[in-house]
């Protein structure tokens, strides 16, 4: 089994510096065969994949950009240069690859013929650095086993991939949850192992920083449940509704009620607190950081509103959507 001539490295990014390079080297020993594509870096970052090997894709700038169009052109070019490839292995430039990951991957992947992606533990490299660090490294402690939906970084098999045509390359948010939505509907499988497989540098340390990742997600739930949430999946429905009954719903009922009672309408808000105890014991295993999470799981609410507002106004106003970037 000759990994490396098997799998094709598609890395994207912009301006990475130094997590770029980590990337790169944490790649280099597993597969000769990279590809970085660079949407408008105005740092080294091009020049710096050249010299560890990697072919360079860079993106036209004048096309509305987005995470998803960056990795199907980087498929595309890895296609022509190694046609023969079965996977492919996309990452984003702010990650470090795990030492053995690849051929793990590959090695399940040819023991499951009807996996079309496999993924596993992503962790944050700075987690007790700031609470928003915290939080992505939570978020990404997903159950393993037959899953759902994977992340950005996530190994492909190549025919599955163009069984559906890749991703959709005008999501701005949510194009991995969607690309698995469609790929199930098809009969292929997705699989999250019990292994280590990237280090994410999620490099948040603002309080904004977190309010736009998370207006980002509301905006993912809010497409993903238009493109999907009329089939029997119900594709982020649930998350979507959520995000409008405790993001404007129910400020407005204690909106309503304080006009007509000051205090009634304050204990209205209880609902707030209420639902952070509530989510806090559902939590309970996560320890202490099970209360930080659940302030922020409520609190998040009103981010994902303004998200799926976005889309909505996009939507009906027929304007091209633009990234919403944290970092």
């Amino acid at each position: 089994m000759n990994i490396p001539t098997r799998v094709g490295v598609v890395i994207i990014g912009r301006n990475e510096g130094d997590r770029l390079v980590r990337c790169l080297k944490s790649l280099v020993k597993q597969s000769p065969q990279l590809i970085y594509v660079d949407s408008g870096s105005t740092d080294d970052s091009v020049n710096v994949a050249r010299s560890m090997g990697a072919e360079v894709v860079s993106l036209d700038m004048a096309k509305p950009f987005t995470a998803a169009r960056a990795r199907n052109e980087g498929f595309e070019c890895m296609k022509k240069l190694y046609p023969h490839a079965e996977y492919r292995q996309f990452v984003d430039g702010d990650c470090e690859v795990a030492t053995g990951w690849l051929e793990s991957a590959v090695v399940f992947n040819d023991n499951h013929p009807d996996v079309a992606a496999t993924c596993g533990r992503r962790r944050e490299r700075y987690p007790d650095k700031t609470i928003y660090n915290m939080l992505c490294d939570m978020e990404w402690n997903t159950p393993v086993g037959e899953t759902k939906a994977c992340g950005g970084d996530v190994l492909m098999r190549v025919d599955a991939f163009e069984n559906v045509q890749g991703f959709r390359a005008d999501l701005i948010a949510g194009e991995e949850p969607e690309l698995c939505v469609r790929l199930r509907a098809v009969g292929w499988k997705i699989w999250r192992l019990d292994q280590e497989m990237t280090l994410h540098d999620a490099a948040m340390t603002q309080f904004s920083q977190w309010w736009k990742r998370t207006t980002r997600a509301g905006h993912a739930f809010a497409e993903g449940a238009y493109l999907h949430g009329a089939s029997t999946e119900r594709h982020w429905v649930s998350e979507s509704r959520r995000a409008w009954i405790w993001g404007l719903l129910i400020p407005f009922i204690a909106l309503v009620l304080g006009l007509i009672s000051l205090k009634w309408g304050a204990l209205f808000l209880l609902i707030y607190p209420l639902q952070v105890i509530r989510l806090a014991r559902r939590n309970a295993s996560q320890g202490n950081h099970s209360w930080i999470m659940a302030f922020f799981l409520v609190l998040g609410k009103f981010p994902e509103m303004v998200g799926q507002a976005k889309f909505f106004w996009r939507l009906y106003s027929g304007k091209q959507g633009r990234l919403i970037e944290y970092k």
